[in-house]
């Protein structure tokens, strides 16, 4: 749980640390959309987003590997996901036939599109937490909702707790895992016996880890206290945060990988 990405920030002097956290947000949404733009079985789509990964890791002195790493937060949902696929679908020309499951050609494609597009999804996602400070997020979320203001949305608490989410889960993954090595040195098992059995056996867990959640919360919220912190009213900015050519051409190639992705789904003919 240690090598988990999500969440983490990684330090780099880099082409897309120095980019403007809100041009990121807002590149990481494009992103998004672009993979979910994929036609069924156009796996064209997925190489083109998988070289756009590894370019944006190139360009951030982020390890590819390490941003890989991040799929091992959901890695139990991704398997689920493909079993319920190749074991269920019954349309397409079976493959294999064995005892009460039929696996179908169709079966097998759409659990590896499946597959290949949670990956690209979480993997997208990581890259914008490990190239960006947890107070560069905050404000660049905070800045792109400032319009809600307007109806008396609490823009800067929203930031704030967004940010804190997502830097507490490489935490708490760290947390459980002290916490499971210090239950197996005292001789608890968490792998064998049934689903229940296992389930039971991580009481002993999930108890010290609520406690410990609740403690660093108190701990966090003392310390914003001593800095006389009281949100968004009067609060001042160190950093005032500017667009500049880097953004630009982010934003270029990343209308890039759309523009590739439409010419692979047939919208637009060459």
């Amino acid at each position: 749980m240690r090598d988990m990405a999500f969440g983490q920030f990684y330090p780099a002097n880099s082409f897309v640390h120095k980019m403007d956290a809100r041009i990121k947000i807002l590149l990481s949404i494009a992103y998004l959309v672009a993979v979910f733009l994929i036609k069924e079985f156009v796996f064209w789509g997925f190489l083109a987003a998988a070289v756009f990964i590894v370019v944006a890791c190139i360009f951030s002195k982020v390890p590819v590997f390490k941003v890989i790493g991040s799929v091992k937060a959901i890695l139990v949902f991704v398997i689920l996901s493909a079993v319920l696929q190749i074991f269920f679908n019954k349309d397409g020309n079976i493959v294999v036939n064995w005892w009460i499951f039929k696996i179908t050609d169709i079966g097998l494609k759409k659990a590896a599109f499946i597959v290949l597009r949670i990956m690209l999804v979480v993997m997208g996602t990581s890259l914008l937490t490990l190239t960006t400070t947890p107070v560069a997020l905050a404000d660049g979320i905070e800045s792109l909702l400032t319009p809600l203001k307007f109806i008396k949305f609490p823009v800067h608490e929203f930031a704030l707790i967004m940010s804190i989410a997502l830097r507490y889960i490489p935490t708490l993954l760290d947390e459980t895992d002290r916490i499971i090595k210090a239950q197996k040195a005292r001789g608890a098992d968490f792998e064998s016996g049934g689903l229940f059995k296992r389930a039971k056996a991580m009481i002993p867990v999930l108890i010290p880890l609520l406690i410990s959640s609740f403690r660093r919360a108190d701990e966090l919220a003392d310390a914003m206290e001593a800095r006389c912190y009281s949100g968004a009213k009067g609060r001042t900015k160190y950093k005032k945060a500017k667009l500049g050519w880097r953004d630009l051409l982010g934003t270029l190639f990343t209308a890039g990988l759309i523009v590739a992705i439409c010419i692979l789904n047939g919208w637009i003919k060459i």
